[in-house]
């Protein structure tokens, strides 16, 4: 334990002799959790539309007003043609062009139906579709609320009769898409510290040449990687500390769950992650080798992770890289317990992937590492 302590001081020495990337280590991520969720919105919002009106009829310009009043479109030009307005949506200035024909209020009043135009700029296919079913969506709710079909008589029921249908939100209630993604963003930046700091400590014994001097003391394999990573798994969990005191602070979001069940598995993901740090060391002899080596890998994780697209819309070999990855495990048992208040029954399986990865890495480092005396 005395050899243990020495390592302890030494590596505690080292961190803290960088007083700049001691700096970055806490400050950087703080500023990082605070920024990211703000522009990392994918709530489609402002979406830009064209109107062409044939009409200009009183229904018409309700229905325009609505469509603008809706809080999801601006309308950023009234053009006279379809060939005018389809400029916008060429030109990138518009993602949808409404057009209303002549006739559009009396065949509305007269018919009871009128058919509308609408053409979508699909390059973007999510925003294509949700800004396309938003527009239909408001020209359904302007359609019900028309007098002439509120005085109308109505429909007699079918043989089961008429079935209304009443949802609430769990977990979110508002359906604010920060709940989501800052637990996700925070896991994300625990990985970029800790797979990064970790991947360039052993390769930075070897470029200086102390690891020589290390190989011939009676120090123990598992000794000396476990003297590497106590200091930055301890770093690690101030990190996370200060992370969810941001997420309280700024975004309002606080657990639901245990505060001891997070902390203690964030100390295990912990152990894995700092465990494929220190394994991407003992392969590397420089510094910009384990660092693109752990970019390569850490990229990797966080794009199949599902942060940002769901795991379960991946196809079948994406959805099994996904599960090989320890954060994908540790995204979806943050936002259980904070969101949903989950325990460790409903975590258990999530968390045994998370366990198998910190044996595994860990005892590849331990092995890998190469000591001569």
């Amino acid at each position: 334990m005395k050899t243990l302590g020495f390592l302890l001081q030494k590596e505690f020495r080292q961190i803290f002799r960088d007083k700049t990337i001691l700096a970055m280590m806490f400050a950087v991520p703080t500023i990082q959790l605070v920024i990211i969720p703000q522009a990392m919105n994918f709530d489609i919002k402002n979406i830009n539309i064209s109107i062409v009106d044939h009409d200009h009829s009183s229904y018409s310009q309700k229905l325009i007003s609505k469509v603008g009043s809706s809080g999801y479109f601006r309308i950023i030009s009234a053009d006279r043609s379809y060939q005018q307005a389809l400029q916008h949506i060429e030109n990138g200035s518009s993602d949808l062009v409404m057009e209303l024909p002549a006739g559009f209020e009396r065949n509305l009043v007269r018919e009871g139906s009128q058919k509308i135009g609408i053409s979508v700029d699909a390059i973007n296919g999510s925003k294509a579709s949700i800004g396309s079913a938003y527009l239909n969506s408001v020209i359904a709710d302007f359609n019900d609320h028309l007098e002439i079909n509120q005085i109308a008589v109505p429909q007699s029921p079918g043989p089961y009769g008429f079935m209304d249908i009443t949802y609430s939100n769990w977990f979110n209630a508002l359906a604010e898409y920060k709940f989501y993604i800052v637990p996700g963003v925070l896991v994300l930046l625990l990985t970029l510290i800790g797979g990064f700091m970790t991947a360039l400590n052993i390769v930075r014994e070897k470029e200086v040449g102390t690891i020589e001097q290390i190989n011939v003391t009676p120090i123990k394999k598992w000794q000396f990687i476990l003297g590497k990573l106590i200091p930055f798994w301890i770093i690690g969990m101030i990190v996370f500390s200060v992370g969810l005191f941001v997420c309280w602070t700024v975004y309002g979001i606080v657990s639901v769950g245990s505060l001891a069940l997070l902390y203690s598995i964030a100390g295990i993901y912990l152990i894995a992650l700092l465990g494929f740090g220190l394994l991407i060391s003992t392969y590397s002899n420089s510094q910009v080798q384990a660092m693109f080596v752990a970019f390569f890998f850490i990229l990797i994780f966080v794009l199949m992770s599902g942060l940002f697209t769901s795991v379960e819309s991946m196809p079948a070999w994406a959805r099994a890289v996904s599960n090989a990855t320890p954060i994908t495990h540790f995204i979806k048992i943050v936002r259980m317990i904070m969101l949903k208040g989950s325990r460790f029954s409903d975590i258990s399986t999530e968390l045994s992937y998370i366990v198998a990865f910190a044996i595994v890495l860990n005892g590849w480092a331990i092995w890998n590492y190469k000591k001569t005396s």
